[in-house]
């Protein structure tokens, strides 16, 4: 089989076998494997846009901007915009940016890495004199400059068709007059840490609980006033609407009021950077992730690792198949946390970590009879215990065929915990993730960018491609391999590959693993007997992320598939019959 005809293919779910990938060929034992997921919801399917993200809310505004003859890239910006607002906890403009962007008409992978510096003066050395042993992980010296407005910036300069007006008119109409809030996300709001987090400081207080004791229940309006006034800035003038002038003052004066070192230099000096996605092959795909300083090089070395052993073969959810999958996260988590950080300051030495006969020597380590508690390299101050998981991930695609996959942060939930006055938004404590210990990649120091979690991701073969992303910490690379394995080792469409049950280990050494209660018992005892450490988690958790996926095949189909542990959707665009849509776009040919 031949292109995406092999993945449509495997909606047929009454087959228990596990299918071929693209040229090659195979038998699988059905008493080896687990019966392929029955989706909870279809893909979306159409020959226009997608916008697919955890609030669809959010999601339809992106798709408006499509169907005012916006792009891809402008849908994105669009959708980020409302998360903001929807999912404060989870990201907003006070937090970092990274994407991926495939342009159709020159077939080019671009990738943007929006991540923001440590500000002037904040050193390791200066928060050592201070009596940490270890980076802080909320308050001011966990906030490193917000990045997330210079990527919008970036984005809309290279490919944007639309002005931030119109980009951003969705959400500054859902701040200023309100929305009812999902299921999923007034959980999160409501959990005891958060809003005692939020009720230390005065104006995130008033910003963000309701009285000013709790989060908005599940349908309750929220209105966030004060952010519209921040986006209706950057509406008018751009990053300079943020980096300048009321909102950037306002920023600097939460860093004096909290004795923080940030200057006004350093956000108006601060630009974001295009960089070349990095790249291996798994089973003859091609996949993308970007390059340090985030994580992505760890879910491609991961792969390297998976592709030594016949997964395939081994079955679908099969002991055999999770435990080289759970060995080989330790061991390209092991390389990433003791080499990866900002390139700008050191050698990341990216190349060796991926390089295939490395993989094939290092998959050497994995024993099939017994898992490994301790995996060296496996030591890095400050990032083992500091696990951030509050995170958005969403993914475009427009009728011309260009995607964006684009994920962004406030790292942990509602991120410092500090929201400047007037603004609306919190920032974010991306600079937890910093080591205070010296002479490391990722030891903090002024204009420094910290290791990042937070990673988009871009799969193709034979003219299919993939946008697709998992958000959650350190669950995103290993999540990331799932997914891959998932799509081209058994067959599955880009729904089931989602909502597939899955495993997770946000710690680095140890045989712990939670793992989804849809991975069936029988495979759960036997992993048991091999020395991991089960904890058993209910589906529908948090702890495995939230994705989304879409997809184009070579006839022009366009599909979408949002992940089914939140209140996402992946939304079509109408039929260019009216307005703007259908006076910006020609009919398909």
């Amino acid at each position: 089989m031949k292109g995406a005809t092999w993945i449509i293919s495997a909606i047929a779910l009454a087959s228990m076998t596990v299918m071929a990938a693209p040229g090659r060929s195979r038998e699988v034992a059905v008493s080896e494997a687990a019966p392929l997921p029955i989706p909870g919801r279809s893909m979306v399917v159409t020959r226009d846009g997608i916008v697919a993200t955890s609030q669809p809310l959010a999601a339809r505004a992106g798709v408006a901007i499509l169907e005012q003859g916006g792009n891809a890239i402008d849908a994105a910006i669009a959708t980020n915009a409302a998360m903001g607002l929807m999912e404060p906890a989870m990201n907003g403009i006070g937090g970092d940016l990274f994407a991926i962007v495939y342009e159709a008409k020159t077939g080019t992978l671009h990738g943007l890495n929006a991540s923001g510096w440590a500000p002037t003066g904040l050193s390791a050395e200066l928060l050592r004199a201070k009596g940490f042993t270890t980076m802080p992980q909320r308050g001011i010296w966990s906030v490193t400059v917000p990045g997330a407005i210079g990527g919008w910036q970036a984005l809309r300069d290279k490919f944007g068709k639309l002005g931030f007006d119109k980009i951003l008119a969705p959400a500054i109409y859902y701040a200023e007059n309100g929305f009812p809030v999902g299921e999923i996300t007034a959980r999160s709001w409501n959990v005891p840490t958060v809003t005692t987090l939020l009720a230390e400081h005065p104006t995130s207080k008033s910003t963000f609980l309701m009285d000013g004791v709790r989060g908005p229940r599940f349908g309750e309006i929220f209105k966030n006033p004060d952010l519209g006034k921040s986006l209706r800035r950057i509406a008018e003038k751009g990053r300079d609407g943020y980096y300048l002038g009321p909102t950037a003052e306002a920023i600097l004066a939460t860093e004096k009021e909290a004795g923080g070192t940030m200057t006004a230099a350093d956000l108006a000096e601060y630009q974001p950077e295009w960089v070349t996605p990095i790249k291996t092959t798994y089973h003859g795909w091609t996949i993308y992730e970007l390059p340090p300083n985030s994580q992505g090089v760890a879910a491609l070395s991961m792969l390297n690792l998976m592709e030594q052993f016949p997964l395939a073969e081994y079955g679908f959810h099969s002991s055999r198949a999770l435990h080289v999958m759970i060995e080989a996260k330790k061991l390209a988590y092991a390389d990433l946390v003791q080499y990866i950080g900002d390139p700008r300051f050191a050698k990341m030495p990216v190349e060796q970590m991926l390089d295939k006969q490395r993989a094939a020597q290092r998959a050497k380590l994995i024993q099939p009879a017994q898992a490994q508690c301790t995996v060296k390299p496996a030591e890095y101050d400050g990032v083992t215990n500091a696990i951030g998981n509050d995170t958005i991930y969403l993914t475009v695609i427009d009728r011309e065929g260009n995607i964006v996959s684009l994920i962004q942060s406030n790292y942990s939930a509602f991120g410092s915990g500090l929201v400047p006055a007037g603004t609306g938004f919190v920032l974010h404590n991306r600079g937890g993730l910093f080591s205070i210990n010296s002479n490391q990649p990722n030891t903090l120091t002024p204009r420094h960018r910290p290791l990042h979690t937070i990673i988009p991701a871009f799969m193709e073969k034979d003219g299919v491609r993939i946008g697709f992303g998992i958000m959650g910490g350190w669950n995103q690379a290993q999540a990331h391999a799932q997914f891959v394995a998932n799509v081209v080792d058994y067959g599955m469409t880009i729904q089931q590959a989602l909502e597939a049950g899955r495993f997770t280990k946000t710690t680095f050494p140890g045989c712990d693993v939670e793992i989804e209660e849809l991975v069936p018992a029988s495979t759960r005892a036997a992993l048991t007997k091999l020395g991991h450490d089960l904890k058993v988690v209910p589906p529908r958790s948090s702890i495995f992320g939230w994705g989304q996926a879409v997809m184009s095949d070579t006839k022009g189909v366009h599909y979408g598939a949002s992940e089914p542990r939140h209140d996402g959707m992946a939304i079509p665009e109408t039929a260019p019959v009216f307005g703007a849509a259908a006076s910006a776009t020609s009919s398909h040919q």
